[in-house]
């Protein structure tokens, strides 16, 4: 039987994390004071939820983390991912989300293991703002490589994640959309959540879908296009065809009601929501011998119990149990 909350979604899409380590300290995301908080999984643990949740109507997985292309066996670990195959006998989406950093290197070897697509997050398009977002100095020409590697060993589309705060790298919007046109990449701008370390968060920082909409117009017009009711972002072209922008808005235009996500955390917890105030603890079923039939039962149990929405920004409003590098992307 599919997976299906009480609100009537269905979930068809995997994210698991495989470490929360990382290695660089984005603003948005980190102090920079904290490093790893919870152990990785040995990858056949990780492997067996992945069939598990496949056998329930799961498509789509995407490998995250902290930062995913630091673990060893990675490449390995989408292998064996690309031989399972889901209820409906089809093989599974495997998708990373990385900084890229270490991309350029790794781009052939995962492709040839089964990955797909891959999303890399990039707040800025110049070294100095780069380095100024992630505080690491050489970084940009290593995310560029990643970038260019990922495209010419066809991990198509190459997304580019974009997180916009007010002030800091809002004079970005412009230059991501000719860096879309010039490196044929799908560049999507993210409203910035309250997900980060530093809890300093606030409506005022935020860069909303209205805002990046007109600031791109100043440039060259945008024309919508269509996208699946799941999907997280609004996809737009340019108006001459060349170069694809998506806004994902979760904090202005919040999509909770086509949600179709679960997330597995790297000490592999279940997390129903980016902002759940509490996890279900598959892995301690797993360590104490639990059957698949048990952990079925307990998977089921947890989406049965998925959040209606996010309440961000509302009144009353209670930060989620774990900053956003410790759940996974």
């Amino acid at each position: 039987m599919r997976l299906v909350d009480k609100f009537g979604r269905a979930i068809t899409d995997l994210r698991i994390s495989i470490t929360d380590r990382c290695n660089y300290k984005c603003v948005y995301c980190r102090t920079g004071n904290e490093g790893a908080i919870y152990g990785d999984l040995p990858f056949p643990v990780y492997l067996r939820i992945v069939r598990l949740f496949a056998s329930a109507g799961i498509k789509k997985v995407r490998i995250t983390g902290g930062e995913p292309l630091l673990r060893k066996g990675v490449i390995d670990f989408v292998r064996e991912l690309s031989q399972l195959r889901n209820v409906d006998e089809q093989a599974l989406d495997i998708a990373v989300t990385t900084n890229g950093h270490l991309l350029a290197e790794m781009a052939r070897p995962l492709k040839d293991a089964g990955l797909r697509r891959v999303t890399v997050s990039m707040d800025a398009v110049d070294p100095d703002g780069f380095a100024r977002i992630t505080r690491v100095p050489t970084g940009f020409a290593h995310v560029l490589a990643g970038v260019r590697a990922a495209r010419g060993v066809g991990l198509d589309p190459v997304k580019i994640n974009c997180v916009l705060m007010r002030g800091f790298n809002d004079d970005q919007i412009v230059p991501f959309g000719k860096f879309a046109r010039q490196e044929g990449v799908v560049v999507r701008f993210i409203e910035f959540m309250p997900l980060e370390e530093g809890r300093v968060w606030s409506p005022e920082v935020v860069v909303t879908m209205s805002e990046i909409l007109r600031r791109m117009a100043e440039y060259l017009h945008l024309v919508e296009v269509p996208h699946e009711r799941s999907e997280t972002a609004r996809r737009y072209v340019f108006e001459d065809g060349i170069g694809e922008i998506g806004i994902i808005a979760p904090v202005s235009q919040p999509f909770c009601g086509h949600c179709s996500r679960i997330r597995i955390t790297s000490d592999g917890k279940i997390r129903t929501c980016l902002f759940s105030v509490w996890d279900h603890d598959l892995h301690e079923l797993i360590r104490r011998g639990a059957s698949d039939d048990d952990l079925m039962k307990f998977i089921r149990s947890a989406v049965g119990r998925k959040e209606e929405r996010h309440h961000i920004g509302e009144a009353g409003f209670v930060p989620p149990s774990r900053t956003m590098v410790h759940i996974g992307g």
